[in-house]
């Protein structure tokens, strides 16, 4: 075990020798998110903002804000006070389409670069709005591709998206375009589907678009293999200027700017949690669940095993053949269960520790405190491998 001069642990493993946690233990590499920041600002050809609501943590701005990012999407008031308390000049993007009027005079004072909308409501809230101020309009489509999809929430169809279009240049804003191809979604041809699509309501609206925001969705590395970031980016690229480039009564194609969360994020952190408990049927209790850390993994895919292991209380790595067990949380509630069993070590027991690879998105921001439970650590390391 060894700990770096300037305080971080060489490895996870090495903080669960020295220290025995018993609570969940997220480890933070800032390495790997401006590993990330730097993939993306080399590889897409555009402005790139990162979703606050992926990972809010201070630790995640500041090293955001020292890779070169300076723009943010943000989806409440509260995001943009996290924001700008780090980098008053931070440009701050507000594509929640929906807010109520208290939000709205509050982001005025925040100082929002662009609105999305996706209804004549929201529309007409930004009434007072200063002229020349950037409106997206959100579209939607039945696209598919994604771990679930966005638009059954948000969005507006082709035939509104254009109405909304003429609406906003009407009215002297500035005219945009965004959409969403839903979370973790590995599949390029879902941005190219929204792409086009977006070309066609331009043209049909006859209203030049500033620029086209691709939203996020870019997938973190959950499977086994890493996702294709760069064959995705070049796909965006030769898609917009196949459909942009000498459209109709356009000059010029509209700037893309994409809004990364997941893919930003995911992998910056690994999570470790310890076996409370190796019941006689073969299941485990971990000392956090649905209720915390592992909130999205009733309704996403688990990440796969090979992005998972589990080390002894002296930091060996346990390496038994692979058993299907049933996973449970620290919670009196029996809902408390990740829904599909994991492969994990045969040679488990109580007092492991697991450690979960790519966690850095959503994981700490949806979990509570039911029963008390749901806190815990921080921890800065070189390597999370």
């Amino acid at each position: 075990m060894s700990i770096t001069l300037d305080g971080f642990f060489d490895k996870p493993q090495d903080y669960f020798v020295k220290s025995k946690p018993d609570r969940p233990v997220y480890f933070f590499s800032p390495a790997r998110l401006q590993s990330a920041a730097s993939e993306f600002q080399s590889g897409f050809e555009g402005l790139v903002t990162y979703a606050v609501k992926a990972n809010d943590g201070v630790e995640v701005l500041t090293a955001l804000m020292r890779a070169g990012i300076n723009a943010f999407d943000v989806a409440s008031p509260v995001e943009m006070g996290a924001v700008r308390r780090h980098n008053p000049r931070a440009v701050l993007h507000y594509h929640n389409p929906v807010r109520s009027m208290d939000e709205i005079e509050q982001a005025k004072a925040f100082g929002i670069s662009s609105w999305a909308i996706d209804d004549f409501g929201e529309l007409d809230k930004l009434g007072s709005l200063v002229p020349k101020t950037e409106i997206a309009i959100r579209l939607k489509l039945p696209v598919r591709g994604a771990a679930y999809d966005f638009g059954e929430k948000f969005g507006a169809s082709p035939e509104l998206a254009k109405a909304l279009l003429q609406e906003v240049a009407k009215r002297g804003h500035i005219a945009s375009m965004t959409f969403h191809p839903g979370t973790q979604c590995r599949d390029p041809k879902a941005w190219a589907s929204y792409i086009q699509a977006a070309a066609d309501v331009t043209a049909a609206a006859n209203v030049p678009l500033q620029r086209l925001n691709i939203g996020g969705g870019f997938p973190s590395w959950r499977e086994a293999a890493a996702p294709e970031l760069l064959e995705i980016f070049r796909v965006i690229d030769q898609t917009k200027n196949c459909y942009f480039t000498n459209l109709a009564g356009h000059h010029n194609a509209p700037i893309l700017v994409c809004e990364p969360g997941r893919a930003m994020v995911g992998d910056a952190f690994a999570l470790g949690l310890r076996v409370k408990s190796l019941r006689s049927d073969g299941s485990v209790v971990l000392n956090d669940g649905v209720y915390g850390a592992l909130a999205e993994w009733r309704d996403m895919r688990v990440p796969d095993e090979t992005r998972m292991q589990l080390f002894d209380p002296t930091g060996q790595e346990r390496r038994g053949a692979g058993i299907n067990r049933r996973v449970f949380g620290p919670t009196c509630d029996s809902l408390d269960r990740v829904p599909p069993d994991i492969n994990l070590p045969s040679d488990m027991k109580d007092g492991d520790y697991l450690l979960i690879q790519g966690m850095g998105a959503y994981s700490a921001a949806l979990a509570c405190r039911f029963n008390g439970y749901g806190n815990s650590d921080r921890v800065f390391c070189l390597d999370l491998s």
